[in-house]
């Protein structure tokens, strides 16, 4: 009996002993890992705000691959939230957003040793060429916590980190191959109605256009602002003249405008007159990249329908959406005109 009263002592000495010595130990964390993505800072934000992309990009559906997700019915923003079943249960909540900048979120995991609830952050911080991505996680451990990590020497940072950098480098790739999307259609023969337009012209390299393109939109967009001139579309490109053999483009970025406007003498922006016009229409929705397979598919539209391109006809495109106001490339619309000679209608003699 004494020897048993020993051992129950001896029992509790090394529990009160274990809770001094692992109450005494931080329990406190806060594990953060960061990426740099080659993406506007709205893209990548767009990606980690919507909970229904965190099933693709995240790790733990390759640890558990029984893992199934629940979605409330708002799953992006403040007050969104989803759930999960698996090996370990739990739910999120987003709690605060700052668009573009920062998402703050309430973890809750369902363990063997009761419920845990960590917070969740992000920060997307604009650097050059891309986002950087911070994703955290802060918390305090419990007695059974710290116990756990020590006797079984799992290393809960380690994990954590291995965790971060894995969904991290998910997100990732998922953005870039959302940003390579694209699509291009023909839409046929239109007629583009011509008007008043202000623009400036330059010569370039056919593969330094693209370069020359934007400092000279900016330009004639400035203007028009600047004299209060009402705007009466989209911005477009204008090609005046194209020389294979040189390699060369003379071409002019433009701004439509509602009525004819006189400028100054030796403005670099100027005035001009666009006639209405029979064109085919192709419309690119993607990156201004794949302009050339654009202009391809509408050659060959006008080939197969027998269709004659007008030899003084300059072709155009309309840039819908403004990169600045619309990030991911995926979504840019352009529309591209190539001038087409129509026959006139036939008209009946009279009897």
């Amino acid at each position: 009996m004494k020897i048993l009263k020993y051992l129950l002592f001896l029992i509790l000495l090394i529990i009160i002993g274990s809770a001094i010595y692992f109450g005494t130990k931080d329990g406190t964390y806060d594990v953060q890992d960061s990426i740099t993505i080659m993406a506007p800072p709205e893209v990548v934000f767009n990606k980690v705000n919507d909970y229904k992309s965190w099933e693709t990009w995240g790790p733990w559906k390759k640890e558990d691959p029984s893992i199934t997700f629940t979605y409330a019915e708002k799953t992006s923003g403040e007050g969104a939230s989803y759930s999960w079943d698996g090996d370990m249960s739990g739910s999120m909540t987003t709690t605060k957003v700052i668009p573009n900048k920062e998402i703050e979120q309430d973890l809750t995991l369902v363990t063997p040793a009761g419920e845990r609830h960590p917070k969740v952050y992000w920060n997307f911080e604009e650097v050059d060429g891309g986002t950087k991505v911070t994703w955290g996680m802060k918390g305090e451990h419990t007695l059974i916590d710290k116990a756990y990590y020590s006797f079984s020497g799992m290393d809960f940072n380690a994990q954590m980190h291995k965790m971060n950098k894995e969904g991290l480098e998910g997100i990732a790739l998922e953005v870039a191959e959302d940003m390579k999307q694209y699509s291009i259609n023909v839409d046929g023969v239109t007629q583009y109605g011509g008007g008043y337009y202000m623009y400036t012209t330059s010569v370039a390299k056919q593969e330094e256009v693209d370069q020359k393109t934007e400092p000279m939109m900016n330009m004639v967009i400035d203007f028009v602002k600047t004299n209060n001139l009402n705007m009466a579309g989209k911005p477009f490109t204008l090609y005046n003249s194209i020389d294979n053999a040189n390699n060369t483009v003379i071409f002019s970025t433009g701004v439509p405008v509602k009525e004819k406007v006189v400028t100054p003498e030796g403005s670099p922006v100027v005035c001009g007159f666009m006639e209405p016009v029979s064109a085919v229409k192709i419309s690119l929705k993607g990156n201004y990249k794949h302009i050339s397979e654009a202009y391809s598919k509408g050659e060959k539209y006008i080939v197969q329908n027998s269709l004659q391109k007008d030899p003084e006809g300059k072709m155009f495109e309309v840039y819908i959406t403004d990169p600045e106001a619309t990030p991911n490339p995926a979504d840019w619309l352009t529309e591209i005109y190539i001038p087409i000679i129509t026959s006139p209608e036939p008209v009946e003699e009279g009897i």
